[in-house]
């Protein structure tokens, strides 16, 4: 009876500890976000031959979630539904460099800047302007709801605004001649006019503004714990070198 009462203690000690492995398991693992991207923005932003959303704010959310301890699930998600699915909490964070304005904090909370930027036109080889004045009695397209868009909106220049679902299809109407330009984040402008084989020699940067913008990750109104946790991460993929190796890997700087 002795050896059954101390062979059951143990059974139960072994159980215990086996429940508080268990407990202590669940309480450690890493909290998982489900972030959306429009993959239609490179660098920052687009699709590898898997279908896979990769990019600059990709692999930059991405340690900022390993360096604040948490778990990022990718998904790609259209321009025109991504902020109402982040409002509604179908997704936890907006990964498409987005444009941190006043507006949209209205709306939406935003982490710590991680890129600056400003708004580039693109016009066919051989053509140029020296400012936004010049646009006046052309053709110029935009992705829709983006600050290029806003930026030739509030110019008041009298051009004639195309937009379009994706700043790709700008492009090829520009080049198609179907447009005379197109205004976009400055390296998108310079990916599409630079690296993209299919435009090589026929269209180019011709201006910039000199108004700075910043990217944010954007968030649903009042979740103050993960705005937390983005900062924390920011902060040190910024101070450890992470950035300066996703510039170089992504942008070329």
């Amino acid at each position: 009876m002795e050896d059954e009462t101390l062979n059951g203690f143990f059974a139960k000690l072994v159980l215990f500890f086996f429940a508080l492995f268990c407990v202590s398991g669940n309480a450690m693992a890493a909290e998982k976000y489900i972030v959306a991207s429009d993959c239609t923005w490179p660098p920052f932003e687009l699709l590898d031959e898997a279908k896979k959303p990769v990019g600059y704010s990709i692999d930059f959310l991405r340690a900022v979630a390993k360096a604040a301890g948490f778990e990022v699930e990718n998904r790609n998600v259209a321009w025109d539904g991504i902020f109402g699915g982040v409002r509604t909490g179908q997704y936890d964070i907006v990964a498409s460099s987005t444009t941190i304005t006043e507006e949209r904090k209205l709306q939406f909370d935003f982490s710590d800047p991680y890129f600056e930027i400003v708004q580039a036109v693109i016009m066919p080889k051989g053509k140029t302007i020296k400012s936004l004045k010049d646009l006046k009695g052309l053709r110029v397209g935009g992705q829709i709801a983006t600050t290029g868009i806003f930026v030739v909106k509030n110019a008041n220049v009298g051009a004639t605004i195309k937009e379009y679902d994706d700043v790709g299809l700008a492009i090829q109407d520009l080049v198609a001649g179907r447009i005379d330009a197109v205004v976009c984040d400055d390296p998108v402008a310079k990916y599409y006019s630079l690296k993209k084989k299919d435009y090589e020699g026929k269209i180019a940067v011709v201006f910039q503004t000199n108004d700075k913008e910043y990217f944010g990750f954007t968030v649903k109104k009042g979740r103050k714990d993960l705005i937390e946790k983005l900062n924390r991460g920011i902060k040190i993929v910024k101070e450890n070198g992470t950035e300066a190796a996703l510039k170089k890997k992504w942008i070329g700087e």
